[in-house]
């Protein structure tokens, strides 16, 4: 597995939704999961699909916040 890429996973009942990709793939990331939650044979909703969403940002933030505080 390339050490790049980066997992978002959601538990949903007995159900589990785990997203791959790779830096720079997040708005990809994020139509895709649009999409997902627009399909109505999928226990995936816009809810869903907002939490997941919110936890890319959330990561990129505090990766951000990292890279600011090393650099001098």
């Amino acid at each position: 597995m390339d050490a790049g890429r980066r997992c978002l996973s959601l538990a949903k009942g007995r159900e589990r939704y785990v997203f791959w990709y790779s830096p720079g793939q997040e708005s990809s990331l994020l139509a895709s999961l649009v999409e997902y939650a627009e399909q109505p044979d999928v226990n995936f909703d816009f809810f869903d699909a907002a939490v997941l969403s919110y936890q890319m940002g959330k990561w990129i933030g505090n990766t951000a916040d990292s890279r600011v505080a090393v650099s001098p």
